[in-house]
């Protein structure tokens, strides 16, 4: 935990929630999660993205997932019920969010009260690392709290990586999935 991370929004939210939350700092230069988890010594099913994605008349949703996974937008789009669901260019998810891709965090943007999906994979893991809504800082957070503070709804929207080669790769790869 560093000392010098000036306090963000969604810690303030986790505090006024009860929440117990540990901060992880790494080199802000950093755009990936498996970048992340390399820097700060965790296996990268531990390390969440938050991927912006556009559903119908211009609504916007936060899905998090595993840095080594890739999200099926068509699964995804079916588990909400919707016909189709997009990725949101790294343009768009920073002018929505007022936040730069690489620090985009669903804890940062309870205000715009889109709605958060978690990939069922987290359930594995007693707690997880979210990006605190800045590049660089992250909060792990035990999963439990996250889906409560979060109201997020649990979705199974990807697959496990078959090796590190292949996690990026796909019909529904998109080069915003790293960032976000």
């Amino acid at each position: 935990m560093s000392d010098s991370v000036q306090k963000l929004n969604s810690m303030r939210f986790l505090e006024a929630q009860g929440v117990t939350y540990e901060i992880v700092t790494y080199d802000e230069a950093i755009r990936d999660g498996v970048g992340v988890a390399e820097a700060v010594g965790l296996p990268a099913e531990q390390v969440y993205k938050t991927l912006m994605v556009q559903i119908k008349d211009g609504e916007f949703a936060l899905v998090m997932i595993a840095s080594d996974r890739t999200l099926d937008l068509k699964r995804f789009a079916r588990s909400i019920g919707q016909k189709k669901a997009t990725m949101t260019t790294k343009r768009g998810a920073e002018a929505a969010t007022g936040l730069k891709t690489g620090g985009i965090g669903a804890l940062a943007l309870t205000h715009k009260r889109w709605g958060v999906y978690l990939d069922e994979a987290a359930q594995q893991q007693e707690a997880i690392l979210v990006n605190a809504g800045q590049r660089g800082i992250n909060l792990k957070i035990a999963v439990a709290e996250l889906i409560r503070v979060l109201n997020a709804k649990i979705v199974a929207v990807t697959d496990p990586p078959a090796d590190a080669a292949s996690t990026e790769t796909g019909p529904d790869a998109s080069a915003d999935q790293d960032t976000a």
